[in-house]
This record gives C-alpha cells, sequence and structure tokens, in this order.
C-alpha cells in the first residue's frame, strides 16, 4: 500500500527541482510503475507529468527524448526507431510486456543507473548525451559512472544524428524476466561503439574491443580495400577482448563465468548484426 501525504504539481523542471530541494524525503513521480510494486510512505510527491518532458523531438542535429516519454512511446516512434536502425526499440522490446511498458519512463530507468537495464545498454551504444537540471549535459557514459553529483533532476535524452547502423542482443531465462546478460553495438556516423550491461553490473564499454576493431578499419582503409568489413575472424576476436576487458558478476540467474563466455557470444552476434544493418522495424 501506498499512502501519500501530499502531491506537489509544478509546471517547469525548473519548478520541479526546486521542490525536491526543498524536502530531501521527497519523490519524484514519472510512471510510478515500480511504486505500485511496493509499500512505501510518501511525505511528498513530486508529479512531473504536466512539466513537457513528455515528447520526442527531432532537431537539426540531433533527437531529445524527454524524461517522461515511456518506453512504450520510444518503441513506437517510427521515424527514430529508421534513424537508428531500430535499436531504441529492439532495446525494450523484450522488458516484461506491454503494460509496463506504457508506464515506466525513460528518464526513470536513465536516472536510477540499474545494472539490468536492457536501455541503458542499447542508448550507451547511440552518441547520447543526458540533460541534467542543475549538472548541465554530460556523455551517459560519464554519468554512469559517477552519477549527477547530488539530488538532481533529468530532463532528456540526447541522441547526436548520424547514419547509424546498429545490432542488439540479450539472453533471458524466461520471457519477461531481467536478463542475465545484454549487448549493443552501433556505428553512428562511421564511429563504432559497443556496450555490454546485466553484468550484473550497469552497462559498460568494451574499449578494447572498439579499439581493435577501429584499428582493424584503418588497415582496410589504408590498403585501399573496395569495401570495410571486418571479417567472423575480426569479430570474434573483438568479442573475445570484451569478454577478457570488463568484470562479471555471479547472482542466482548466472555465473561470472558463464556471463563471460556468453559476452563473447552476444558481442560477436552483436557486430555481425551491426555490420549488416540492424532491425529497422
Amino acid at each position: 500500500m501506498i499512502t501519500v501525504k501530499s502531491v506537489v504539481t509544478p509546471s517547469t523542471p525548473a519548478e520541479a527541482f526546486e521542490a525536491l530541494q526543498q524536502n530531501r524525503f521527497a519523490t519524484l513521480l514519472g510512471g510510478g510503475a515500480f511504486l505500485r510494486m511496493g509499500s512505501k510512505n510518501i511525505t511528498s510527491l513530486i508529479d512531473l507529468s504536466r512539466c513537457g518532458l513528455n515528447q520526442i523531438i527531432e532537431h537539426a542535429h540531433h533527437w531529445e527524448i524527454g524524461a517522461t516519454v515511456t518506453l512504450g512511446e520510444l518503441e513506437q516512434h517510427q521515424e527514430l526507431n529508421r534513424h537508428y536502425d531500430g535499436l531504441p526499440a529492439a532495446a525494450v522490446r523484450e522488458i516484461v510486456g506491454v503494460q509496463l511498458r506504457n508506464l515506466v519512463t525513460v528518464g526513470a530507468s536513465v536516472y536510477a543507473r540499474y545494472g539490468f537495464s536492457d536501455l541503458i545498454t542499447g542508448l550507451l551504444a547511440l552518441p547520447v548525451t543526458v540533460r541534467l537540471h542543475q549538472a548541465g549535459e554530460m556523455p551517459l557514459e560519464t554519468f554512469l559512472e559517477k552519477g549527477a553529483g547530488g539530488r538532481d533532476l533529468l530532463e532528456a535524452i540526447i541522441i547526436e544524428k548520424g547514419s547509424c547502423r546498429s545490432g542488439f542482443a540479450s539472453l533471458r531465462k524466461t520471457a519477461g524476466d531481467y536478463a542475465l546478460l545484454n549487448a549493443a553495438a552501433a556505428i553512428t556516423n562511421g564511429k563504432l561503439r559497443i556496450s555490454v550491461g546485466a553484468r550484473p553490473r550497469r552497462a559498460a564499454l568494451a574499449l578494447e574491443a572498439m579499439e581493435f576493431l577501429e584499428a582493424t578499419t584503418a588497415v582496410l582503409q589504408s590498403s585501399q580495400a573496395s569495401h570495410l568489413r571486418w571479417t567472423v575472424g575480426d569479430m570474434e576476436k573483438a568479442a573475445e577482448k570484451a569478454a577478457a576487458q570488463l568484470t562479471f558478476g555471479t547472482n542466482s540467474r548466472g555465473s561470472s563465468q558463464y556471463r563471460q563466455h556468453l559476452c563473447q557470444v552476444l558481442v560477436a552476434r552483436v557486430l555481425q548484426t551491426c555490420q549488416q544493418g540492424g532491425d529497422p522495424s
């Protein structure tokens, strides 16, 4: 059962941020999905529904995804998904079910920096910055590592525009369960990014694998190859480097050794999908 003593309904992010600072026990309400799953006494609830953060907006050089956009809206936005080769939809479509995806918000998922998040892994493979009300803009990987540096309000996710090919893969024991491991890769404006999450730690970039394939691309370019395509061996070697660089933990879903082995499989798979062109649906 949830009990709420008072509700604040700000009309701007600035008002919401001020209300958050005034009461250290205040709780932000986006979709409220996880609040509904437990029992909590809330002294002050800050409802973000009137703050204008529920839009996906295309700009000249980037896409802006408001913090209260739901995972369902992200999944169903055809133009956004077409631009990024289906990666936003692929990164959320296996999360529980339609009902939950229509409640859970992008901002809450990212701000919480959940280790199990499919969404964060997908976003991390793209050139993404987060915009916080107080801390301003920072790369997603910086935010994942350091957090907001205090009580802050995430206003939007910003994705740089550019030609994109992508791939996403995850493994679950059952449909609707948390991922045992997930991985994503994307080439945006010629720049490759590979991310691995649910390790069960937070998603992280496989930097050594990225550097290896970038060096391979440079060799191909210097030899004036007619097409710049990695070989299966190149991608498998990159996957090995990803598994060796990243750390993995053990929980009820799998051991660290199994996750390390699975990392090689999933990274090789998303690289192949990325090279061929991902899922535009």
